[in-house]
């Protein structure tokens, strides 16, 4: 697996997609999984920045796909981004029409895998720890907090808590009231995992 999982900024993706699909001959189709934040206002934002990279992008909807379609668009991307935005509300999206699985086993074969704050986190083992930065209530659909098992951490984003929506406060409190429960990895805004095979390292993203 090449994954890069992100807690904001998006400074590492564009030396992590070099070394994944460097060397095309075309503009690197870089599929954006928007289902965490549409509507949202810090939307724009995020799909600006990781637009001034210079990827044609892809923007997908999980939620409007079926699980056949959902491969197919894959199918046609040198890699996928997983924006941030509410967890519980893209687990939702991904779970609810089988496209979670269609991700998660295309990941594993191979497709770079960049995601955000949310679309970092739902790549662990389980997104409860989430619960104390996310709403629950935008998912009423949700039937389970298990994650696409893509790592065995569960990503804490946003740990530097400079973040206004997560203070250091909050953040200490989901390590007291998880960190004996999950196997917890902090992420600054400066940081991200790197993973690359069996082995995950984390590295700057500034």
């Amino acid at each position: 697996m090449n994954m890069l999982l992100l807690s904001l900024n998006v400074g590492a993706v564009p030396a992590f997609l070099e070394q994944c699909v460097g060397g095309l001959a075309r503009p690197l189709r870089l599929g954006y999984i928007t289902d965490a934040a549409e509507g949202m206002p810090f939307a724009a934002a995020e799909r600006t920045g990781v637009a001034e990279l210079g990827y044609e992008l892809v923007d997908i909807s999980a939620r409007r796909e079926t699980a056949a379609s959902f491969a197919e668009v894959l199918g046609s991307l040198d890699a996928v981004y997983v924006a941030g935005g509410e967890t519980f509300l893209l687990l939702e999206a991904l779970r609810s029409n089988g496209t979670g699985d269609v991700l998660a086993e295309r990941v594993r074969a191979g497709l770079p895998y960049i995601g955000c704050s949310a679309g970092s986190i739902i790549t662990g083992p389980s997104v409860t720890p989430a619960e104390l930065m996310d709403s629950r209530d935008v998912a009423p659909g949700l039937s389970s907090d298990r994650g696409l098992g893509l790592i065995d951490k569960v990503i804490v984003p946003h740990a530097d808590g400079k973040l206004p929506p997560y203070p250091a406060e909050l953040i200490a409190r989901i390590v007291e009231t998880y960190g004996d429960k999950y196997p917890l990895l902090l992420l600054r805004d400066g940081q991200a995992l790197h993973v690359s095979g069996a082995a995950a390292e984390v590295i700057p993203s500034l």
